[in-house]
């Protein structure tokens, strides 16, 4: 990474120290009883037009604003760059103002869109952007311990092209389904969503593609996974996110930094070495760490496979790329 990353996380890492220093957003007296996975704790009880109408306004002009700046730049195509293009830094600038006018939003209202959309959809969001990312790193770094599916590389292709919108959906919707707390989990998830803002901003820049970088955004939600999950289950599920996300990185995601033969085998060995550690004594739920692994690959050749069906229709091939 670049001195420049070091200060986007620094940037990053101040919005952070606002966000607690302004807290705490809520009081347990708040909110209903948690009533399963189903259910997500954090919002109002009894909520009102104008709660909702503030936090939509606010999502939907965020949203649309950015559409438009990476609708922009790929009419423009500016070239890549070791440094800003204007669009970059209006980017940055539409970010920042959100992210302050959603931390203002918490205080004043509280309520994101999570009062009027399924938990699952904020989560399904981000799994579906890890697992586009497979696809279209399938090029660079294969997917399975660096061999590379052939049929990948047009669906690859288009999302090279394309991604930015769905990304930039995911993370931003993502961002206003929750509001703004100072728990650890939600601290977690605010400084991931804040990382990969910035890097959505970055677009058409070396930034952008910096390996390591991208690595980083990829294994992040390997810590925020595993912590959530030791904070709100009891069953010891924290290790099947812990280890699962661990595995696709000895699967698929190291093997595109250019590690050594040596430095792979140390990561290996530290996967099983730690598995063996964590479930000493339940040996019989070490198969729980293969679920995630595989339903993301196994997701990754179903999207794969119906996006490289949708190239094949009438309105597929005029939103082929280039080769």
């Amino acid at each position: 990474m670049t001195r420049y990353h070091a200060l986007g996380i620094g940037g990053c890492l101040l919005i952070m120290a606002v966000i607690v220093g302004l807290g705490p957003y809520s009081s347990p007296a708040m909110f209903l009883p948690d009533q399963g996975a189903s259910w997500y704790y954090w919002k109002l009880p009894e909520p009102d037009f104008f709660t909702r109408f503030v936090a939509w306004s606010f999502y939907g002009l965020h949203q649309a604003s950015m559409w438009w700046l990476i609708a922009s730049a790929q009419r423009q195509r500016p070239g890549y760059t070791q440094g800003l293009h204007r669009i970059n830094r209006w980017a940055l600038a539409i970010n920042a103002l959100f992210v302050a006018l959603h931390i203002f939003q918490t205080r004043w209202t509280y309520d994101g869109l999570a009062q009027d959309v399924s938990v699952w959809s904020s989560q399904f969001s981000v799994i579906f952007m890890l697992v586009f990312i497979l696809i279209m790193e399938n090029k660079r770094r294969g997917l399975l311990f660096g061999k590379k599916v052939g049929w990948f590389e047009e669906p690859g292709r288009f999302l090279r092209r394309y991604h930015g919108y769905y990304f930039s959906w995911a993370i931003i919707y993502t961002f206003w389904f929750h509001p703004i707390e100072d728990n650890m989990g939600h601290l977690l998830g605010t400084f991931y969503t804040l990382m990969i803002l910035l890097q959505g901003s970055l677009f058409f820049t070396r930034f952008h593609t910096n390996r390591w970088w991208t690595l980083l955004l990829e294994v992040f939600v390997l810590l925020h996974g595993a912590v959530v999950a030791y904070m709100t289950q009891d069953s010891g599920v924290w290790r099947m996110f812990l280890f699962g996300f661990f595995g696709l990185l000895v699967v698929t995601q190291m093997h595109g930094v250019g590690l050594s033969r040596a430095a792979r085998w140390l990561v290996v060995a530290l996967y099983f070495v730690t598995i063996l550690v964590s479930y000493w004594g339940s040996p019989e739920k070490i198969p729980e760490v293969l679920n995630i692994p595989a339903a993301e690959l196994g997701l990754a050749f179903l999207c794969a496979g119906l996006i490289l069906w949708f190239l094949r229709t009438s309105a597929g091939r005029k939103l082929q790329p280039p080769d």
